[in-house]
């Protein structure tokens, strides 16, 4: 398993922190970040699958709207079942973003958070349309001076084992800001290309495909008819269906749900990291839906993807289970 210094190359002061020498933009790199980790579950913790990681998104709120409380069932719930990482599915810190990796939102909103032992473990987040109002870079470079703040790009890969010879995860983080409003800067039609080539030269190995961006395809949230919403389910949806990518996960909806339109992909959003955003219910689409604070917890073996949502007072609302 890739081991990655504590000590970072920073210096900070007393009264406030400051770099004494600057710090490299992993963003000089290609924006792939392909890796294969082998992970081991928690001491003493086993509940029978190899992978087990939370998410959650739209979160960075200094604590408020049940941040704090939510980080203390996530705290909770990582101290007695076995979690790998975490995702983060966007809006990281509100309302604005960060200015650059020293601001002081990484402590009000991060730091001091979500302190728990058990969440001191990798976090691999993406963008979301809050987190470009600043410095969206600023989020990359972070990755420096936080040991587990972990992105390496605006969109990169990750792998996970799910045993020996047993196959693999495969996570897919994209930046779905610039697809949607065709941010020339950023070569949205690259990055499509980039996840139609990922997806389509997955290895055999692979036996479970999750795409993980901030805008959801489907919502029964008040962006259900929203241009963003249904300019990312025209860009992405048919790729979906074409290479079969078992789940999307994602936020900007305040809430937690379980859709399933026709085709072979599952749609999750954890959005319901503070302040929330109502659900409308009676949806031929949606499994479950709720406006409740909480994050969820998938849990992956080579034929179950499990997935459980639990809110801020550690009640699990709603359990599924997608077989191979």
């Amino acid at each position: 398993m890739k081991r990655r210094d504590f000590v970072k190359n920073t210096t900070l002061t007393a009264l406030g922190a400051s770099l004494i020498a600057p710090l490299e933009s992993l963003a000089d790199s290609p924006v792939t970040h392909l890796e294969s980790d082998d992970l081991s579950l928690s001491a003493g913790l086993d509940n029978g699958y190899p992978l087990n990681f939370m998410a959650i998104g739209d979160w960075g709120r200094n604590g408020e709207y049940h941040q704090l409380e939510v980080a203390k069932q996530m705290g909770d719930w990582g101290k007695m079942h076995p979690n790998n990482f975490i995702v983060s599915v966007g809006d990281n810190i509100y309302p604005r973003g960060v200015a650059s990796e020293l601001d002081p939102q990484w402590h009000f909103s991060f730091e001091s958070i979500y302190t728990a032992h058990s969440l001191q473990t990798d976090w691999y987040p993406v963008l979301g349309n809050h987190d470009y109002i600043s410095e969206p870079e600023a989020q990359i470079r972070y990755s420096k001076i936080s040991r587990r703040w972990n992105m390496p790009a605006r969109y990169y890969t990750k792998e996970f084992s799910l045993g020996a010879d047993k196959g693999k995860a495969l996570l897919v983080m994209i930046d779905t800001q610039p697809i949607i409003y065709d941010l020339k800067d950023q070569q949205p039609e690259k990055q499509l290309a980039w996840i139609n080539k990922t997806l389509a030269e997955a290895s055999a190995d692979v036996k479970w495909k999750i795409v993980v961006g901030h805008h959801p395809c489907y919502t029964v949230g008040p962006r259900a008819k929203n241009y963003d919403t249904l300019a990312i389910r025209k860009a992405l949806t048919k790729m979906f269906e074409e290479h079969k990518v078992d789940v999307y996960l994602a936020g900007h909806d305040h809430s937690l749900q379980h859709l399933k339109p026709d085709g072979f992909t599952n749609y999750f959003i954890s959005g319901a990291g503070s302040e929330l955003t109502s659900v409308t219910s009676g949806i031929a689409y949606s499994k479950y839906q709720v406006s409740d604070n909480g994050f969820m917890y998938f849990s992956v073996s080579p034929e179950k993807l499990a997935v459980k949502t639990i809110n801020y007072k550690g009640d699990v609302l709603y359990e599924t289970m997608l077989n191979k």
